[in-house]
């Protein structure tokens, strides 16, 4: 069973080719990928391998985390599952984000009646 590592810190220039040889000396690489923007196509700095086994995985965390690659040390810890982040859009359901809308301003506006008032008729 494979097994997926993050590997964080990377170089913009870095390949998915060069990710694969550079792991390929702590065991089996199944795949790589290095993470690209959708608009610009370029690197995002982080990147996935899968190793063939578990044991490769921890080999290549323990051989590779925090060593120098490209100019760059690299973070290599096992992949975490993606968590929902919503919908997207602004702020994931709360549209804007703002206050407490017209409700909370109209309440501070209306004078109390345990108090005076601060003006005077």
């Amino acid at each position: 069973m494979a097994t997926k590592l993050y590997v964080g810190n990377l170089s913009f220039q870095t390949t998915s080719d060069e990710l694969r040889d550079y792991f390929a000396q702590a065991g089996n690489v199944e795949s790589s990928s290095v993470v690209e923007d959708r608009m610009t196509g370029r690197s995002r700095g982080f990147g996935f391998i899968e190793m063939s086994t578990p044991e490769e995985a921890a080999s290549a965390i323990e051989q590779l985390n925090g060593k120098e690659f490209a100019g760059r040390n690299l973070t290599v810890n096992e992949a975490r599952p993606r968590t929902d982040r919503g919908s997207g859009g602004y702020g994931g359901g709360g549209g804007y984000g703002g206050g407490g809308g017209r409700r909370d301003r109209d309440r501070d506006r209306r004078p109390r009646e345990d108090r005076e008032p601060r003006w005077q008729y």
